[in-house]
C-alpha cells in the first residue's frame, strides 16, 4: 500500500523529531502542511487515541514540510523541539537563516555588510535576517547608524552613570547582549595605552636616577634603563597595533570613543607614552633629530584645538559639564612635549605648549575643586583617577625646570603643589582597599613616577639628606607600584582573562528607544502576553522623567533574546 512505501522508503534513516506546542498554537495547523492522514491523524482513524489539547504531540518522520512546520511553529508558540533516532540530524531541520554569521555587531563594525546585502538584492539573491537578530537590531539599527550620526554628549550622561560613565544606569538597554562576551577588538578600550604611560614613565625615572647628582651614590646600571626602555617599546607596539586593528575593523566603535565626554582625553596616552619613550631612551636626548618632536607633537596640537575649543565654547561640551579627572591627561600632554622639546634644544615651542597647558590647567584644576559635573561621588573602582591631580604640576615643574635651566622658584612652586596634592591623597587609606582591580589602577602609576622624577630633580638642586630620602623613598614606592600593577595585570589578562569586559560604555543607543520599538523587540522574543503586559507599567510610570526604563525581567529578556540562537 501507499503507507508502507512511504515507511519503507524512510527506513534507510530512521530519524524522528517530536515537539511539543500550548494548546492553542496560533495558527499551526498540520492540516495546511498538506500531511497524510497517518502523519497527522484524525479522529476518524481506528484506534487513535485522543490526546489533551495542553499535553499535545505530533510524531514527524523525516517528512519535507518538517522545516515549514517548524519555522512556523516558532513564530508562534517557541515549541520545545527533541530530536531522537540514531544518526545524524537532517539538515533540513536547520532553516537557512541559523547558518548566516551574526550580525548583531554590524553596526559597529568598519565594514558592515551592508554593501554586501544591497549586491546580494540587486542579484535577486534574498537576504533572510534570523528573526533574533532581526528583533535586536530593531532597536539599535535605527537609533544608532541613522544618518551616520553618534550619541551627543547629553545621550552619554542620560544612559550612563559614574564620573567616567562607564556603567550603564539601571533602566537604560545596551544595543549589544550583556550577558555574552563580545569580540575582543570591541571589547579593548583606548584606555588601554594608560599601561603604555605607567612602564615607559619607569624608563625615565631609571635614566634620570642613573644620570642625576643627587641619586648618583645609587650607582644605578645602565641596564636596567635598557631593559625597561625595550619592555616599554613592545608593550606600546603590541598595544598600538591591537587598537590600529580595532581601527581598521571596527571604527564605529572608535567613533564613539571618540565622541565620549570621557574617553576622549585618552586619545593622548598614545602620543604622551611616546614621548615617555623619547625622553627614555638609553642615549642622550640631543642626538636625536628634531623631526621626531614636531611628529609627536602634531597631533597633541590637533587635539588642543579640539578638546580646548569644546571646553571653551561648545555648549553639551563644556568644561564645566564633562570635566573629570581623567582630562588632566588632555593637559599633560602640553607640559611633557614642552619637557622633551627643551632638553632637545628647542626654545620657542616648548614655552608655547609650556603656557597653553598652565593657562588650561589653572582652568581645570578649579572647576574640579569646585565640583564634579556628575555631582555623584566617586565609585570605589574609580578612585585611582584622583591621582592624575598630581602628574600635570609635577610635570609642568620639570618642564620649567629644563626651559629655564635651573629649579627656580616657578618650578618649585609647580613642585610643592603636586607634592601636597600627593601626600593628600596617599594618606586616605580607603582609596587604596575594597575595590576590585581594573585599567583604572594604572592610574595610580603614571603619577606617583611623575612626582618621583620632580623630586630627584628637587633633590639636585636642593641637596641634602632629606631631599636626597624623599627622592629615593618616592621612587621606591612608584617602582613598587608600578611592578604590582603590571603583575596584577598579567594574572587578570592571561589567568582570569576578565581584563576587558564588555565596553558597555558604547553600546547606548543614539536616542532613547521609542516604546513602539520597544513593543516590537519585546513581542519578537517569544515573551509570554503576561509577561508584557507586567512591564508595560513600569516604562510608563518611569516615562514621565524623561528615561528609557522596563522592569528587570523584561531587561534580562531583551538581552537574552539577542544572544539565543534557534
Amino acid at each position: 500500500t501507499a503507507k508502507d512505501a512511504a515507511v519503507a522508503s524512510h527506513a534507510d534513516t530512521p530519524c524522528s523529531v517530536s515537539f511539543s506546542v500550548p494548546g492553542s498554537p496560533s495558527g499551526l495547523h498540520l492540516a495546511q502542511l498538506g500531511m497524510p492522514p497517518f502523519v497527522r491523524g484524525n479522529d476518524a482513524d481506528v484506534g487513535a487515541a485522543r490526546v489533551p489539547p495542553s499535553e499535545s504531540k505530533v510524531e514527524l518522520v523525516h517528512y519535507p514540510a518538517v522545516p515549514q512546520l517548524l519555522k512556523q511553529a516558532r513564530h508562534h508558540s517557541q515549541p520545545s523541539l527533541v530530536v531522537r533516532g540514531g544518526g545524524e540530524v537532517p539538515t533540513v531541520l536547520r532553516s537557512d537563516s541559523t547558518r548566516e554569521r551574526d550580525r548583531r555587531f554590524d553596526h559597529f563594525k568598519t565594514f558592515s555588510g551592508r554593501l554586501e546585502r544591497q549586491l546580494s538584492n540587486l542579484r535577486g539573491v534574498p537576504q533572510d535576517i534570523d528573526v533574533e537578530q532581526g528583533a535586536a537590531s530593531k532597536i539599535s539599527e535605527e537609533d544608532t547608524d541613522e544618518d551616520d550620526e553618534v550619541p551627543t554628549a547629553d545621550r552619554y550622561f542620560a544612559a550612563l552613570e559614574g564620573p567616567e560613565l562607564e556603567t550603564l544606569r539601571v533602566r537604560t538597554t545596551a544595543v549589544l547582549p550583556k550577558d555574552e562576551t563580545w569580540p575582543f577588538l570591541l571589547r579593548f578600550p583606548i584606555s588601554a595605552f594608560g599601561m603604555c604611560l605607567g612602564v615607559s614613565s619607569q624608563a625615565m625615572l631609571w635614566k634620570t636616577l642613573q644620570t642625576e647628582p643627587s641619586t648618583k651614590f645609587l650607582h644605578v646600571h645602565p641596564v636596567v634603563n635598557h631593559v625597561l626602555w625595550w619592555v616599554s617599546v613592545a608593550l606600546m607596539v603590541v598595544v598600538s597595533i591591537t587598537y590600529l586593528l580595532k581601527i581598521v575593523f571596527y571604527f564605529e566603535a572608535v567613533r564613539r570613543e571618540f565622541h565620549h565626554p570621557v574617553r576622549v582625553n585618552f586619545f593622548f596616552a598614545p602620543w604622551i607614552a611616546c614621548l615617555f619613550l623619547v625622553k627614555g631612551l638609553p642615549h642622550p636626548v640631543w642626538e636625536i633629530h628634531h623631526a621626531v618632536w614636531y611628529v609627536l607633537m602634531a597631533p597633541i596640537l590637533c587635539l588642543d584645538l579640539k578638546i580646548y575649543g569644546q571646553w571653551m565654547s561648545s555648549g553639551e561640551r563644556r568644561l564645566s559639564k564633562v570635566a573629570n579627572p581623567s582630562n588632566h591627561l588632555a593637559v599633560v600632554g602640553n607640559f611633557v612635549g614642552a619637557l622633551l622639546g627643551a632638553r632637545m634644544g628647542l626654545r620657542e615651542l616648548p614655552i608655547f605648549f609650556f603656557a597653553v597647558g598652565l593657562a588650561h590647567y589653572g582652568v581645570l584644576f578649579v572647576t574640579l575643586y569646585q565640583r564634579l559635573p556628575t555631582n555623584v561621588q566617586l565609585p570605589k573602582e574609580l578612585h585611582p583617577v584622583f591621582f592624575l591631580f598630581v602628574a600635570a604640576p609635577s610635570v609642568a615643574s620639570m618642564a620649567w625646570t629644563r626651559i629655564s635651566g635651573e629649579f627656580n622658584n616657578g618650578a618649585k612652586l609647580l613642585y610643592f603643589v603636586s607634592l601636597f596634592l600627593y601626600v593628600s591623597l596617599v594618606v586616605r587609606v580607603n582609596l587604596f582597599r575594597g575595590f576590585r582591580f581594573s585599567l583604572a589602577w594604572w592610574a595610580y602609576t603614571f603619577p606617583m613616577t611623575s612626582v618621583a622624577l620632580a623630586t630627584v630633580l628637587y633633590a639636585s638642586e636642593v641637596d641634602n639628606v632629606l631631599t636626597r630620602s624623599l627622592a629615593v623613598g618616592l621612587s621606591g614606592i612608584a617602582v613598587v607600584t608600578v611592578t604590582g600593577v603590571l603583575a596584577t595585570t598579567m594574572y587578570h589578562a592571561f589567568v582570569r582573562k576578565d581584563l576587558f569586559p564588555n565596553d558597555v560604555s558604547i553600546a547606548i543607543t543614539r536616542r532613547r528607544p521609542k516604546f513602539s520599538k520597544i513593543l516590537a523587540h519585546l513581542r519578537s522574543s517569544g515573551s509570554d502576553v503576561k509577561e508584557l503586559v507586567l512591564s508595560i507599567p513600569n516604562f510608563s510610570s518611569n516615562s514621565k522623567q524623561g528615561a528609557y526604563s522596563d522592569d528587570a525581567g523584561s531587561n534580562s529578556r531583551m538581552s537574552s533574546s539577542v544572544g539565543e540562537s534557534p
